[in-house]
C-alpha cells in the first residue's frame, strides 16, 4: 500500500486538485532572424554548418550540445557557428523548427 492509497483511506471525500500546468519555457533564447543551415565538404568529409545564432554564449553551448546529442555525432562551436560532422540538414532543421527557431536552408 503506497502513500496515496493510505491518504485515500484516511480522507475518502477529498478530491485532489489537478496539477497546475506550467507554461513551456523555451530551452534557448529565440531570435527574430532565421538561422542558416548549410552543407560543406572539408577535407573530403561532409559537415553541416549552422550560422547566425546571436544569443548568450551559455544558450549557444546548450544548443550545440542538444544538436550533437540528438544526432549522436561530434561537432564544435565557435564564432557564432555550429559545426556538426555529417550531412544532417533535414534532421537539424526539423529539431530547430520544433524548438521555435526560424531556419533557412542554403545550398543544394
Amino acid at each position: 500500500m503506497d502513500l496515496q492509497d493510505q491518504l485515500k483511506n484516511l480522507f475518502p471525500d477529498h478530491e485532489p486538485e489537478p496539477a497546475a500546468e506550467k507554461p513551456d519555457k523555451p530551452d534557448f533564447w529565440l531570435q527574430e532572424q532565421p538561422l542558416i543551415c548549410k552543407y560543406e565538404k572539408r577535407k573530403g568529409k561532409p559537415i553541416t554548418i549552422i550560422e547566425g545564432y546571436n544569443g548568450a554564449p551559455e544558450d549557444f553551448k546548450k544548443l550545440t550540445k542538444a544538436i550533437k546529442q540528438l544526432l549522436s555525432v561530434g561537432g564544435s562551436h565557435k564564432n557564432e557557428t555550429i559545426i556538426v560532422q555529417g550531412d544532417y540538414r533535414d534532421k537539424i532543421m526539423g529539431f530547430l523548427k520544433e524548438k521555435g527557431f526560424q531556419v533557412k536552408r542554403v545550398g543544394g
